[in-house]
């Protein structure tokens, strides 16, 4: 009887992921597909514990108190712009435990049951290990490049795309012998070394402008070990959460590599942004002219006067915590007869959708936020676009510089308003290292400092216009 609460329990959870999930897509619905999920998750957390395999509930219980301990500052008390590193220590403990669960339950099997693994079984484990194991290392090395405790560029050397497919080649190869030879112990401890250092290797050269394609590829991999875990364990909902964990997490990649015009060879191997580029041809006669600044008064009246204002929000944004400020910004222009709109950039900050939640969170209405698609064809009639540390996704390097790394990625037009008013602290590049010719445009002004500091002074001096 018990088991068939099990199956039960599994089978309302998967349907309320499928239904959280499907709720994610729309802005208006996004909060009701994570409370769907996470009673989801609930629900397959108490079905779990039905189970008739479980003999003591002691180091359960103690599992429960340390996730819920860690769990909850994580979720309450990390601040927005450290949600991707957040982000990708999720998917470091996720796969910590699948590997964990599949070295155990091989260890079981070898020295506990003394019988031998079906080759079905043992893909399974085998799977489980070694991408569970890459994820570990891997999300580590996401987590510090954007904490700053590990570099955020390129790190490269002679040979090291052929070192990096050549162990993971390697690792294949044991991969398949374990499923012929299941017994092979020395074979499967090694894989699932082997498999942590080609986590590091294979993000360490990946740089910061292309961490928002690699958390979405470990989500991936995460989902894959996932669902491995699931055919190991005769698991059900480990098998359908892995499963749309896995798919999700890849066609998030391909979105975002399709957002930034790249291939996943050329984010995995390309060493993008790598070392800060000089500007060639017309950028580097650009670049050859001094920025602009503009005093808090000029622009403040720019803005006041202005009868359509879109504001490109970048990781600037999130670094300074200024959402709030912006919202004031932006409603005491709309009270002045002008109107505000949002563009939003697919990867801009560090993480697929971070200005969304950023927004979102001091109640911007939604339909207020514009997606690259929409809001390229209003800037023309814009008379400022306000740019708050957006950098790479408004460099028009990427439409006239065919030698410069992001051409031909799609970006925010900007350039294309009456008038470009940039929040920026300094004049270093973005991610990409590479310069932004936008700041060097005779519509452009620089508006530097801090983004908090530069829009609160902003909105006293539009209340004195």
């Amino acid at each position: 009887m018990n088991d068939l609460w099990v199956q039960v329990a599994y089978l309302v959870a998967s349907v309320l992921f499928v239904l959280g999930i499907r709720s994610l897509t729309k802005p208006d619905t996004a909060r009701r597909g994570m409370q769907l999920a996470a009673v989801g998750m609930l629900i397959a957390v108490v079905g779990t514990l039905l189970l008739h395999e479980i003999v003591d509930y002691r180091w359960i219980m103690v599992g429960l108190i340390v996730g819920a301990l860690l769990g909850y500052p994580m979720g309450m008390w990390v601040p927005m712009t450290a949600m991707p590193q957040r982000i990708a220590l999720s998917h470091l403990f996720g796969s910590l435990a699948a590997s964990l669960v599949g070295i155990a339950e091989y260890n079981t099997a070898m020295h506990v049951q003394h019988e031998p693994i079906a080759s079905a079984r043992m893909a399974a484990l085998g799977l489980e290990v070694l991408f569970g194991s890459l994820t570990v290392t891997g999300s580590f090395m996401a987590c510090g490049k954007l904490q700053g405790f590990v570099t955020e560029r390129s790190v490269t050397y002679r040979g090291q795309n052929t070192v990096n497919i050549s162990l993971f080649t390697l690792a294949v190869l044991m991969f398949v012998y374990l499923v012929v030879e299941p017994g092979a112990e020395t074979v499967f401890y090694a894989m699932v070394v082997l498999a942590t250092v080609l986590g590091v290797m294979m993000v360490l050269p990946i740089g910061g402008a292309d961490m928002p394609v690699v958390l979405s590829l470990l989500n991936s991999y995460t989902g894959l070990s996932a669902a491995a875990t699931g055919f190991a364990l005769h698991n059900n909902v480990l098998i359908i959460t892995g499963a749309l964990d896995g798919a999700s997490g890849f066609l998030l990649s391909v979105l975002m590599c399709k957002a930034m015009n790249r291939s996943f060879t050329n984010v995995l191997f390309g060493a993008f942004g790598a070392e800060v580029t000089a500007p060639t041809g017309a950028g580097a006669e650009t670049a050859k002219l001094a920025v602009k600044s503009i005093s808090v008064e000029d622009a403040a009246m720019q803005l006041a006067y202005a009868r359509l204002v879109i504001i490109a929000p970048g990781y600037g944004m999130a670094v300074a915590q200024c959402q709030h400020e912006v919202r004031e910004l932006s409603e005491l222009i709309e009270r002045r007869g002008g109107e505000v709109k949002f563009a939003i950039h697919p990867v801009a900050g560090r993480m697929p959708g971070h200005m969304n939640v950023l927004l979102a969170e001091v109640d911007i209405p939604y339909e207020r936020l514009y997606g690259m698609e929409d809001i390229n064809p209003e800037f023309s009639r814009a008379d400022v676009a306000l740019v708050i540390g957006a950098n790479d996704v408004v460099n028009p390097a990427a439409r006239n510089e065919p030698g410069s790394p992001i051409y031909g990625m799609p970006i925010l037009d900007v350039d294309q308003a009456k008038s470009v008013i940039v929040l920026k602290r300094s004049m270093n590049p973005g991610f990409a290292g590479i310069e932004n010719h936008l700041f060097y445009e005779a519509k452009t002004f620089m508006l530097f400092g801090n983004a908090k500091d530069s829009v609160a002074k902003l909105v006293a001096e539009i209340k004195n216009v």
